[in-house]
Protein backbone atom coordinates (compact mmCIF):
# COMPACT_ATOMS: atom_id res chain seq x y z
CA UNK A 1 0.00 0.00 0.00
CA UNK A 2 2.61 2.90 1.08
CA UNK A 3 5.34 0.39 -0.61
CA UNK A 4 8.25 2.89 -2.32
CA UNK A 5 10.33 -0.11 -3.56
CA UNK A 6 7.93 -2.43 -4.01
CA UNK A 7 6.34 0.14 -7.17
CA UNK A 8 9.80 0.95 -8.39
CA UNK A 9 10.50 -3.11 -8.58
CA UNK A 10 7.58 -3.91 -10.15
CA UNK A 11 6.78 -1.31 -12.62
CA UNK A 12 9.14 -2.46 -15.30
CA UNK A 13 7.95 -6.22 -14.28
CA UNK A 14 4.56 -5.53 -15.31
CA UNK A 15 6.09 -4.29 -18.78
CA UNK A 16 6.71 -8.29 -18.86
CA UNK A 17 3.39 -9.00 -18.46
CA UNK A 18 0.30 -9.53 -21.07
CA UNK A 19 -2.75 -6.38 -21.02
CA UNK A 20 -2.20 -2.94 -18.90
CA UNK A 21 -1.40 -3.39 -15.04
CA UNK A 22 -2.46 -0.17 -12.78
CA UNK A 23 -0.08 0.15 -9.91
CA UNK A 24 -0.94 2.47 -7.28
CA UNK A 25 -1.16 2.82 -3.32
CA UNK A 26 -2.47 5.05 -0.19
CA UNK A 27 -1.59 8.63 0.11
CA UNK A 28 2.02 8.51 1.19
CA UNK A 29 2.51 6.01 -1.77
CA UNK A 30 1.20 8.57 -4.41
CA UNK A 31 3.87 11.62 -3.12
CA UNK A 32 6.57 9.00 -4.81
CA UNK A 33 8.26 10.41 -7.74
CA UNK A 34 8.52 7.69 -10.81
CA UNK A 35 9.06 9.94 -13.85
CA UNK A 36 12.76 8.89 -14.26
CA UNK A 37 11.82 5.21 -14.42
CA UNK A 38 8.99 5.68 -16.73
CA UNK A 39 11.60 7.66 -19.12
CA UNK A 40 14.21 5.01 -18.94
CA UNK A 41 11.29 2.19 -19.50
CA UNK A 42 9.95 4.24 -22.65
CA UNK A 43 13.95 4.08 -24.01
CA UNK A 44 13.19 0.13 -23.69
CA UNK A 45 10.16 0.72 -26.17
CA UNK A 46 7.71 0.42 -23.06
CA UNK A 47 4.55 2.49 -23.16
CA UNK A 48 3.87 3.98 -19.96
CA UNK A 49 2.83 6.73 -17.73
CA UNK A 50 1.60 8.48 -14.72
CA UNK A 51 -2.41 8.55 -14.62
CA UNK A 52 -2.49 12.55 -13.65
CA UNK A 53 0.96 13.10 -15.86
CA UNK A 54 2.64 14.37 -12.98
CA UNK A 55 5.00 11.49 -13.01
CA UNK A 56 3.72 9.83 -9.62
CA UNK A 57 1.17 7.06 -8.78
CA UNK A 58 -0.98 5.64 -9.94
CA UNK A 59 1.20 4.30 -12.93
CA UNK A 60 0.05 2.79 -16.05
CA UNK A 61 2.12 0.33 -18.29
CA UNK A 62 1.44 -1.35 -21.00
CA UNK A 63 2.81 -4.99 -21.26
CA UNK A 64 3.67 -7.27 -24.05
CA UNK A 65 7.64 -7.00 -23.28
CA UNK A 66 10.92 -4.80 -23.26
CA UNK A 67 12.69 -4.24 -26.35
CA UNK A 68 15.91 -3.26 -24.54
CA UNK A 69 18.97 -1.38 -26.17
CA UNK A 70 19.86 1.88 -24.55
CA UNK A 71 18.68 3.79 -21.59
CA UNK A 72 19.17 6.69 -19.59
CA UNK A 73 18.56 7.60 -15.75
CA UNK A 74 19.28 9.03 -13.44
CA UNK A 75 21.24 7.95 -10.10
CA UNK A 76 20.42 10.39 -7.83
CA UNK A 77 16.88 9.88 -7.00
CA UNK A 78 16.37 6.44 -5.86
CA UNK A 79 18.11 3.45 -6.51
CA UNK A 80 15.34 1.56 -6.48
CA UNK A 81 14.64 2.36 -10.42
CA UNK A 82 18.15 0.72 -11.01
CA UNK A 83 17.19 -2.38 -9.49
CA UNK A 84 13.79 -2.52 -10.85
CA UNK A 85 14.94 -1.84 -14.43
CA UNK A 86 18.07 -5.01 -13.13
CA UNK A 87 15.21 -7.67 -12.26
CA UNK A 88 13.31 -7.25 -15.78
CA UNK A 89 15.79 -6.77 -18.37
CA UNK A 90 17.02 -9.69 -18.20
CA UNK A 91 14.16 -11.07 -19.92
CA UNK A 92 13.66 -8.04 -22.93
CA UNK A 93 14.12 -9.01 -26.37
CA UNK A 94 17.82 -7.74 -27.20
CA UNK A 95 20.69 -6.48 -24.69
CA UNK A 96 20.16 -3.47 -22.36
CA UNK A 97 22.54 -1.07 -21.28
CA UNK A 98 21.51 1.38 -18.64
CA UNK A 99 24.00 4.43 -18.36
CA UNK A 100 23.43 6.78 -15.35
CA UNK A 101 23.68 10.51 -16.20
CA UNK A 102 24.64 11.32 -12.28
CA UNK A 103 26.44 9.69 -10.15
CA UNK A 104 24.81 6.88 -8.22
CA UNK A 105 23.48 7.12 -4.54
CA UNK A 106 23.02 4.62 -2.25
CA UNK A 107 24.89 2.12 -4.15
CA UNK A 108 25.02 -0.47 -1.82
CA UNK A 109 21.49 -1.41 -2.77
CA UNK A 110 22.49 -1.94 -6.38
CA UNK A 111 25.03 -3.96 -5.13
CA UNK A 112 22.52 -6.11 -3.15
CA UNK A 113 20.61 -6.40 -6.36
CA UNK A 114 23.03 -7.64 -8.15
CA UNK A 115 24.34 -10.21 -5.91
CA UNK A 116 20.93 -11.28 -5.67
CA UNK A 117 20.57 -11.62 -9.60
CA UNK A 118 23.70 -13.75 -9.68
CA UNK A 119 22.81 -16.19 -7.47
CA UNK A 120 19.38 -16.62 -10.00
CA UNK A 121 22.14 -17.43 -12.68
CA UNK A 122 21.75 -14.08 -14.23
CA UNK A 123 24.23 -12.47 -15.76
CA UNK A 124 25.22 -8.54 -15.29
CA UNK A 125 28.13 -6.38 -15.85
CA UNK A 126 29.01 -2.44 -14.17
CA UNK A 127 31.78 -0.48 -14.76
CA UNK A 128 33.09 0.97 -11.56
CA UNK A 129 30.89 3.65 -10.00
CA UNK A 130 27.96 1.89 -11.60
CA UNK A 131 27.68 4.24 -14.62
CA UNK A 132 27.14 2.18 -17.15
CA UNK A 133 25.32 -1.23 -16.40
CA UNK A 134 24.71 -3.72 -19.30
CA UNK A 135 22.30 -6.91 -19.17
CA UNK A 136 22.45 -9.37 -21.79
CA UNK A 137 18.80 -10.64 -23.23
CA UNK A 138 16.79 -13.30 -22.91
CA UNK A 139 18.16 -14.93 -20.09
CA UNK A 140 16.10 -17.25 -17.43
CA UNK A 141 16.14 -17.62 -13.35
CA UNK A 142 17.45 -20.18 -12.10
CA UNK A 143 16.26 -21.83 -8.73
CA UNK A 144 18.26 -20.57 -5.65
CA UNK A 145 18.09 -21.15 -2.10
CA UNK A 146 18.78 -17.84 0.57
CA UNK A 147 18.82 -16.98 3.88
CA UNK A 148 17.38 -14.11 4.94
CA UNK A 149 19.52 -11.65 7.13
CA UNK A 150 18.23 -9.51 9.82
CA UNK A 151 18.11 -6.00 8.92
CA UNK A 152 20.74 -3.55 9.80
CA UNK A 153 18.48 -0.12 8.81
CA UNK A 154 15.96 -1.60 11.37
CA UNK A 155 18.34 -2.97 13.86
CA UNK A 156 19.99 0.40 13.88
CA UNK A 157 17.24 1.67 16.01
CA UNK A 158 17.68 -0.99 18.84
CA UNK A 159 21.18 -0.33 18.64
CA UNK A 160 20.41 3.48 19.15
CA UNK A 161 18.17 2.44 22.11
CA UNK A 162 20.59 1.22 23.76
CA UNK A 163 23.13 3.86 22.86
CA UNK A 164 20.79 6.33 24.20
CA UNK A 165 20.42 4.50 27.02
CA UNK A 166 23.66 3.36 27.89
CA UNK A 167 22.78 0.22 28.08
CA UNK A 168 23.51 -3.50 26.83
CA UNK A 169 21.46 -5.40 24.12
CA UNK A 170 22.58 -7.95 21.86
CA UNK A 171 20.75 -8.53 18.19
CA UNK A 172 21.44 -11.49 16.63
CA UNK A 173 20.82 -12.68 13.01
CA UNK A 174 23.23 -9.83 11.94
CA UNK A 175 25.75 -10.78 9.71
CA UNK A 176 29.36 -10.04 9.85
CA UNK A 177 30.44 -10.54 6.06
CA UNK A 178 26.98 -8.70 4.73
CA UNK A 179 26.22 -6.61 1.73
CA UNK A 180 23.86 -4.17 3.46
CA UNK A 181 25.30 -0.64 3.48
CA UNK A 182 23.57 -0.05 6.91
CA UNK A 183 25.85 -1.74 8.57
CA UNK A 184 27.46 1.39 8.59
CA UNK A 185 25.85 2.46 11.35
CA UNK A 186 28.16 0.08 13.16
CA UNK A 187 31.16 1.87 12.67
CA UNK A 188 29.09 5.51 13.44
CA UNK A 189 28.07 3.51 17.11
CA UNK A 190 31.81 3.39 17.75
CA UNK A 191 32.71 7.03 16.70
CA UNK A 192 29.96 8.30 18.68
CA UNK A 193 32.02 6.21 21.69
CA UNK A 194 29.53 3.45 21.84
CA UNK A 195 31.25 0.46 22.79
CA UNK A 196 29.71 -2.58 20.00
CA UNK A 197 30.96 -5.92 19.98
CA UNK A 198 30.71 -7.98 17.05
CA UNK A 199 30.28 -11.54 15.73
CA UNK A 200 29.77 -13.89 12.99
CA UNK A 201 26.17 -13.74 13.53
CA UNK A 202 25.09 -10.92 16.07
CA UNK A 203 26.02 -7.50 16.92
CA UNK A 204 25.87 -6.42 20.53
CA UNK A 205 25.91 -2.62 22.43
CA UNK A 206 28.06 -3.29 25.71
CA UNK A 207 27.66 0.38 26.92
CA UNK A 208 28.89 4.13 26.21
CA UNK A 209 32.00 5.58 27.42
CA UNK A 210 32.08 9.18 28.63
CA UNK A 211 28.51 9.70 27.40
CA UNK A 212 27.70 9.89 23.64
CA UNK A 213 29.48 12.51 21.29
CA UNK A 214 28.79 14.50 18.37
CA UNK A 215 30.36 13.46 14.44
CA UNK A 216 30.21 14.38 11.23
CA UNK A 217 29.14 11.76 8.85
CA UNK A 218 28.31 11.69 4.92
CA UNK A 219 24.88 9.59 4.79
CA UNK A 220 24.46 9.66 1.09
CA UNK A 221 24.70 6.08 0.53
CA UNK A 222 22.50 5.50 3.55
CA UNK A 223 19.34 7.60 3.52
CA UNK A 224 17.61 5.42 5.81
CA UNK A 225 19.98 5.99 8.56
CA UNK A 226 19.55 9.57 9.45
CA UNK A 227 16.75 9.53 11.31
CA UNK A 228 18.30 7.47 13.61
CA UNK A 229 21.64 8.82 13.63
CA UNK A 230 19.49 12.70 14.35
CA UNK A 231 17.98 10.57 17.45
CA UNK A 232 21.66 9.83 18.30
CA UNK A 233 22.69 13.07 18.09
CA UNK A 234 20.14 14.98 19.99
CA UNK A 235 21.85 13.10 23.17
CA UNK A 236 25.21 13.50 22.23
CA UNK A 237 27.83 16.15 23.44
CA UNK A 238 28.46 18.90 20.78
CA UNK A 239 27.91 19.42 17.44
CA UNK A 240 26.79 16.60 14.30
CA UNK A 241 26.72 17.42 11.11
CA UNK A 242 24.91 15.01 8.63
CA UNK A 243 25.39 15.36 4.97
CA UNK A 244 23.61 13.68 1.97
CA UNK A 245 19.92 14.30 3.29
CA UNK A 246 18.75 15.85 -0.01
CA UNK A 247 16.72 13.08 -1.04
CA UNK A 248 15.13 12.67 2.31
CA UNK A 249 12.63 15.04 1.14
CA UNK A 250 11.00 12.27 -1.71
CA UNK A 251 10.17 9.71 0.77
CA UNK A 252 7.06 8.60 3.15
CA UNK A 253 7.14 11.96 4.25
CA UNK A 254 9.65 15.07 3.63
CA UNK A 255 11.64 13.48 6.05
CA UNK A 256 14.11 16.60 6.44
CA UNK A 257 10.88 18.92 7.42
CA UNK A 258 9.50 16.15 9.89
CA UNK A 259 12.55 15.51 11.52
CA UNK A 260 12.85 19.66 11.92
CA UNK A 261 9.48 19.69 13.36
CA UNK A 262 9.39 16.71 15.83
CA UNK A 263 12.81 17.41 17.17
CA UNK A 264 12.02 20.55 16.99
CA UNK A 265 9.49 19.74 19.85
CA UNK A 266 11.66 18.10 21.66
CA UNK A 267 14.25 21.07 22.58
CA UNK A 268 16.61 19.41 20.18
CA UNK A 269 18.44 22.76 18.65
CA UNK A 270 18.73 21.36 15.20
CA UNK A 271 18.94 23.10 11.80
CA UNK A 272 18.73 22.02 8.05
CA UNK A 273 20.59 23.32 5.22
CA UNK A 274 19.96 21.89 1.08
CA UNK A 275 22.21 18.50 1.58
CA UNK A 276 22.74 18.53 5.51
CA UNK A 277 21.45 18.61 9.05
CA UNK A 278 23.11 19.69 11.63
CA UNK A 279 22.53 19.00 15.43
CA UNK A 280 23.81 20.45 18.27
CA UNK A 281 23.16 17.42 21.00
CA UNK A 282 21.95 18.48 24.57
CA UNK A 283 19.02 17.93 27.01
CA UNK A 284 15.74 16.69 25.23
CA UNK A 285 11.91 17.24 26.87
CA UNK A 286 9.23 15.51 26.06
CA UNK A 287 6.23 16.57 23.68
CA UNK A 288 3.41 15.67 22.15
CA UNK A 289 4.93 13.99 18.40
CA UNK A 290 3.56 13.41 15.15
CA UNK A 291 5.02 9.77 13.02
CA UNK A 292 3.96 11.82 9.45
CA UNK A 293 2.84 8.39 8.35
CA UNK A 294 6.41 7.44 8.25
CA UNK A 295 7.65 4.88 10.40
CA UNK A 296 11.32 5.76 10.53
CA UNK A 297 9.86 9.31 12.10
CA UNK A 298 8.36 7.37 14.34
CA UNK A 299 10.62 5.16 15.66
CA UNK A 300 13.79 7.87 15.88
CA UNK A 301 11.24 10.01 18.04
CA UNK A 302 10.18 6.65 20.13
CA UNK A 303 14.10 6.17 20.78
CA UNK A 304 15.11 9.64 21.44
CA UNK A 305 12.12 9.77 24.05
CA UNK A 306 13.60 7.14 25.55
CA UNK A 307 15.64 9.19 27.79
CA UNK A 308 13.60 12.54 27.79
CA UNK A 309 12.64 14.64 30.64
CA UNK A 310 9.13 14.37 30.95
CA UNK A 311 6.36 12.13 28.98
CA UNK A 312 6.09 12.15 25.57
CA UNK A 313 3.28 11.28 22.80
CA UNK A 314 3.70 9.86 19.28
CA UNK A 315 0.27 10.06 17.03
CA UNK A 316 0.24 7.75 14.66
CA UNK A 317 2.62 5.26 15.61
CA UNK A 318 0.75 2.39 13.79
CA UNK A 319 2.87 3.33 10.52
CA UNK A 320 5.79 1.41 11.88
CA UNK A 321 4.31 -2.12 10.89
CA UNK A 322 5.28 -1.16 7.44
CA UNK A 323 9.01 -2.28 8.19
CA UNK A 324 9.50 -3.38 11.85
CA UNK A 325 5.51 -4.34 13.41
CA UNK A 326 7.07 -5.39 16.77
CA UNK A 327 9.08 -2.57 17.38
CA UNK A 328 7.50 -1.09 20.33
CA UNK A 329 7.11 -4.81 21.65
CA UNK A 330 10.83 -5.49 21.64
CA UNK A 331 11.48 -1.78 23.11
CA UNK A 332 8.94 -2.88 25.98
CA UNK A 333 10.61 -6.47 26.54
CA UNK A 334 13.92 -4.71 26.68
CA UNK A 335 12.39 -2.58 29.54
CA UNK A 336 11.30 0.21 27.63
CA UNK A 337 8.03 1.80 29.17
CA UNK A 338 5.29 2.65 26.27
CA UNK A 339 1.45 2.43 26.26
CA UNK A 340 -0.02 2.06 23.08
CA UNK A 341 -3.70 3.17 22.38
Amino acid sequence: RDSGSTIRFITPVTALADGISILTGGESLRRRPMMPLLEALRGLGVRCYSARFDGYPPIVVFGGGIRGGETWIRGDVSSQFISGLLFATPKAEGDTTIKLTTELESKPYVTMTMDTLRRHGVEVEAEEGYRTIRVPSGQCYKPADHTIEGDYSSAAFILAAAAVTNSRVRVENLKVDTLQGDRLILKILKVMGVEVKVGSDYVEVLGVRDGLRGVEIDLRDNPDLIPVCVALASHASGRTLIKGVRRLRIKESDRVSSILEEFGRMGVNISAGRDEIEVQGGIVHGAELSSHNDHRIAMACAVTTLKATGRSVIHGIECIRKSYPRFIEDLKSLGARFNVE
